[in-house]
């Protein structure tokens, strides 16, 4: 098992600033991958950036590509988002996932959810 603290959430206005934080412990795995989520009420969770373990590569949702950066400490098992320029649509329940490869399919461990809310 893997358990997940987030950090960071919080109540920001239109152009701000946050960093959310993501911490790991419990069991070990060497094949995996961190990423971060969001869910506004009313819709789907959506993926917002992942981070791969093995090379640090990256990807991003459209909508916050260049407003956002995903990165991660090995030492501390610890993911980050940094977000900035902060949009009123920004605002959802924010997740960090934990997704751990097997040889074909893939465990997701998650936190707790952390709220980030941006005022117009």
């Amino acid at each position: 098992q893997v358990q997940l603290v987030e950090s960071g959430g919080g109540l920001v206005q239109a152009g701000g600033s946050l960093r959310l934080s993501c911490a790991a412990s419990g069991r070990t795995f060497s094949n995996y991958a961190w990423g971060w989520y969001r869910q506004a009420p009313g819709k789907e969770r959506d993926m917002v950036a992942t981070i791969t373990t093995a090379d640090g590569s990256t990807n991003y949702a459209d909508s916050v590509q260049g407003r956002f950066t995903i990165s991660r400490d090995h030492d501390k098992d610890t993911v980050y988002l940094q977000m900035n320029s902060l949009k009123p649509e920004d605002t959802a329940v924010y997740y960090c996932n934990y997704r751990v490869w097997g040889t074909i399919e893939y465990h997701d461990y998650w936190g707790q959810g952390t709220q980030v809310t941006v005022s117009s």
